[in-house]
């Protein structure tokens, strides 16, 4: 079995964005960036199939700038066997990445992708959908369960009220929920490891797809500010805000 598993580059979750000072986008200058947490999900739960299955690979696969190597090695790190980088100037829309990996699909031919359910600098949700669109491949959101029964994937997605379980024939698309696993810590030794494991570099030319932009970012702000709260010294002075100040109550 091959399994794929797109990795993104990330603003890390400990860090408060702040836009540039034109509000033009995120100022992503000094930040400290990382692997999208959604996607460490993903790669733990690619690797907790090969852990069951020695004929697994498990491929990371990233479109981004040069410093996104830095990702896949964290994914070597974590134990996927090689990685590929579509090297990019600077990012692109949803659709355009997803164009890019479904030429990486059309030459690795995987029987599993599994994606992070979303990229925590955005939260577009869009990327594993389209790539299972533009394969025509069957797929399956938001997964809290994954089991490899023959050439099916059966899955558990939790919805509101309960959960669904649902088996879809390989190859297939998959997306991870926060509540599928607990992604592994990379060792030391394994780290070191990662340096020698194999990482392909391709540039965006020799994918030959069409990533013209098709969305024009106006511009980017902080949320207002809230305003703070206050005390009161009794029942009936909450009362009288709430009802002459707030208006939440007749």
């Amino acid at each position: 079995m091959k399994i794929l598993v797109p990795v993104k580059r990330v603003i890390d979750y400990n860090v408060k964005a702040r836009p540039k000072d034109d509000g033009s986008d995120v100022d992503l200058s000094l930040a400290k960036m990382g692997l999208n947490p959604f996607c460490e999900i993903a790669i733990e739960a690619a690797l907790r199939i090969k852990d069951e299955n020695d004929q697994c690979e498990v491929i990371a696969v990233s479109v981004g700038e040069k410093q996104a190597q830095e990702q896949i090695r964290t994914a070597l790190a974590m134990g996927a066997d090689r990685g590929i980088l579509v090297e990019v100037d600077s990012p692109l829309e949803p659709l355009a990445v997803a164009k890019c990996l479904k030429s990486i699909v059309d030459r690795e031919h995987p029987d599993l992708l599994i994606f992070g359910k979303q990229g925590i600098d955005n939260d577009n949700n869009q990327t594993g959908q389209m790539v299972a669109g533009l394969c025509g491949y069957p797929q399956g959101t938001f997964c809290s369960t994954i089991d490899i029964i023959g050439d099916l994937v059966a899955i558990t997605r939790e919805i509101d009220g309960g959960s669904e379980v649902w088996e879809l024939p390989l190859p297939a698309v998959l997306t991870a929920d926060l509540r599928l696993n607990e992604p592994r810590y990379a060792s030391l030794p394994n780290i070191m490891k990662a340096k020698k494991k194999p990482l392909e570099v391709m540039a965006l030319g020799d994918l030959g797809v069409d990533t013209r932009p098709r969305q024009t970012l106006l511009g980017v702000s902080l949320p207002s500010e809230r305003k703070p709260g206050i005390k009161v010294d009794s029942v009936t002075a909450l009362i009288e805000k709430l009802k002459n100040e707030a208006k939440v109550i007749l």
